[in-house]
Parts: structure tokens; sequence; C-alpha cells
């Protein structure tokens, strides 16, 4: 969702804010399938159309959180020492953000994302998570300017270090045992309750988040505490789910970053994850319909 050129926001009265932002996490580079049908066993599948870009929840969270703020957003990431990682790298500083990159003599890691006709997605990824540690040689210091951090993949030191900015907020996904191992009080830990990837259980978590939120796309999802709450009805066709959760997540760090109460940060929240499902690709001015 581009505010610039599709306006969305506008219609909410809102506001571009002038907070700092930094995104600690992972780049993944997927091919973008339109398919008659998911893949089944036996089957040829038909692709109508396609789109490589770079993406991964740290690269979603990024470019949402330049579409809210005024100022430029940090990046902290690792990529491959490839042909992929150099147009991860092009691709994602055009558009604005501040990349900064450990790199890595390993692949950077690629996937697809295959959408059907009703907006779902199905994602296989290949090879190794790529992120950053706290022993790379990355300007860490920038994370004690920042007003808001969001985590998607790290160690618990680089936890320790972002835990000095007013909000910090990650997805169970890094790692529960990486959570436990920082051993830091969590803003939000926002992530899907319909992926295996992403489930756990409060009993495993030594310190319990301010907030923790477990979406479940058009069904709404739980808050921690507060309940359920229902999702927005989407105002066109649905086109392709990809990065609807990064960027709801990205919404909710906003919102807190701005003082905002959470009924509130949950709204905008709610409103970028519906506008992410109303365009094919990780970024709307991408879209080829």
């Amino acid at each position: 969702m581009a505010v610039e050129k599709n306006n969305k926001l506008e219609d909410h009265k809102f506001k571009k804010g002038n907070l700092n932002f930094a995104v600690v996490g992972h780049v993944e580079w997927i091919n973008f399938l339109k398919v008659d049908q998911l893949p089944k066993s036996g089957v040829i599948s038909h692709s109508e159309n396609s789109l490589e870009y770079p993406a991964g929840g740290g690269s979603i969270i990024a470019k949402t959180l330049s579409e809210l703020t005024l100022n430029q957003i940090h990046f902290f990431t690792a990529l491959g020492n490839d042909d992929y990682g150099d147009r991860c790298f092009k691709i994602l500083s055009n558009m604005g953000i501040k990349l900064h990159v450990a790199w890595r003599d390993k692949p950077t890691r690629r996937g697809f994302s295959m959408i059907d006709s009703q907006g779902e997605r199905a994602i296989t990824v290949i090879g190794e998570r790529l992120a950053p540690n706290y022993k790379d040689n990355l300007d860490w210091s920038i994370l004690k300017k920042m007003d808001g951090i969001f985590i998607t993949a790290s160690d618990a030191e680089i936890f320790k270090m972002a835990r000095s900015a007013p909000i910090l907020c990650t997805t169970p996904r890094v790692g529960i045992n990486t959570i436990n191992k920082s051993n830091v009080n969590l803003d939000g830990l926002i992530g899907s309750n319909l992926d295996p990837g992403e489930e756990f259980s409060f009993s495993e978590l030594l310190v319990k988040p301010k907030y923790t939120i477990k979406t479940e796309g058009e069904k709404g999802g739980i808050i921690f505490p507060g309940g359920r709450y229902k999702a927005l009805k989407n105002k066109k066709r649905k086109v392709d789910s990809y990065g609807c959760g990064d960027s709801f997540a990205a919404g909710i760090l906003y919102g807190m970053a701005s003082n905002w109460g959470i009924d509130k940060s949950l709204n905008l929240a709610k409103i970028i994850g519906r506008e992410s499902s109303e365009f094919f690709g990780p970024y709307a001015e991408n879209d080829e319909k």
C-alpha cells in the first residue's frame, strides 16, 4: 500500500508523522505467481502473472513504516553476497529505505508465493533465512535514536540493544528461545494464529509482553489483554494475502510509538492489513493487474 500513489489512508484522515523507526530482520527474494489453483499432487498449475521482488517480513514492515512516517527507515539485515542480494539491496534502497547490511558468504534466501483466484497464498522458501547478529559490524548505535523498533530476525543481544527504544515489537517467528534469552519486556508480540511456525503458548514466555496479538486473517484475531477483535471487510476484491500480517504489525508499532491507545493502533493496523490484500505482490506501486 503506497500512500503517495494510492492515497488509501487519506480516506481515514491519516497524516504522516515524523517518528523514527528501525527494523531488524530478514529479506527473501520472492517470485509471486498468480495461479488458477494452488498446486495439487499430479496436477499442472498455470500461472497467469508473475512478479519478482525482495520481500519477507523485514522488507514488508520496513516499506510499510516508510509510508507512515516522513523520516527514513533504518533496516538492519543480512544478505547473501550474490546477485539476489545485490538486487535486494538496490531495490529496497531505491524505495528510500536506509539499509545496514551484513553481507554473508551464503546464498540469499529465495522463494515462491503462489496466489489463487481467491487471493489465498502458499509460500515455499529455499535456503537458510539470513539474519543479522550483534557481532556484525553495523552501526547499532542508531537503535538508541529510534522511537520504535520491530524485529523479525536477530539474536538475543540485539533485542537487548533494541530495548533502548520506547516501543519494541517482534514476532514469535524469531523464536521463543531467542525472546526468552533476551529477557526483555516487549511492547508487542504479534504473529499469526493460523501459522504453525508462529504457534506458542503463554507458559513458554518468561516475560509477558505488554500486548500479545494473534491474527486470524479475515476472522480478525485475539489481543491479550483485550479479547477478540473483528477484521475490516474488504472494500475491493481480495487479490493477494501476502504481507497482510506484516503490514498489520507495522501499523501496531506505528500506533504504539505515536502514544495512541491500543484500540486506535489496532484500527490503523486493520486498515493497512486490509489494503495490502487488495493488490498483487508485496508493494502496491508494483501491482500488475
